[in-house]
């Protein structure tokens, strides 16, 4: 099990050819997210993948949100045997609503899928997106942007 006891109480295991080679050329990857009670894979997206997503254990609550300009968030309260798609390139999310531990594995459609997590992309970039930029897209105070991009 992977170590969940951070910030969002989620550990995703990743197995792309960055860490098995002999998936070069073939399209395919997977991963293995372990979840805390109520932890959540933060909202991402795959820029070259779509993902299925497949329920181990527990009660995991996911969803993603369609493109401009419906954004339209569907959701989906999987059990254990559950199976979820998440298309290409759209931002989605997973909680465990479940008192105990949660798994699940994810199958994608690349060797590379490529990973946003659209917090650390957001507030987390290096160097910063000027905070007046962000509080001016997220219509907050540039001070709650200044306290958000302090945690990453």
């Amino acid at each position: 099990m992977g170590n969940t006891s951070n910030a969002v109480g989620s550990a995703v295991t990743p197995v792309t050819v960055a860490e098995l080679p002999g998936l070069n050329t073939l399209g395919i990857s997977m991963a293995r997210i372990d979840f805390a009670p109520q932890g959540i894979n933060p909202p991402h997206t795959h820029p070259r993948a779509t993902e299925i997503l497949t329920v181990m254990e527990g009660r995991i609550l996911v969803g993603f949100v369609t493109s401009n300009p419906e954004n339209r968030l569907i959701t989906k309260l999987l059990q254990k045997g559950d199976v979820f798609v998440f298309p290409q390139g759209l931002i989605h999310f997973q909680k465990n609503v479940g008192n105990g531990y949660a798994v699940a594995i994810a199958a994608l459609s690349s060797q590379n899928l490529g990973v946003i997590t659209i917090a650390n992309a957001v507030f987390g970039s290096n160097p910063d997106i000027a905070a007046d930029i962000l509080a001016k897209a997220f219509q907050v105070d540039v001070n709650v942007v200044y306290q958000i991009q302090s945690k990453f």
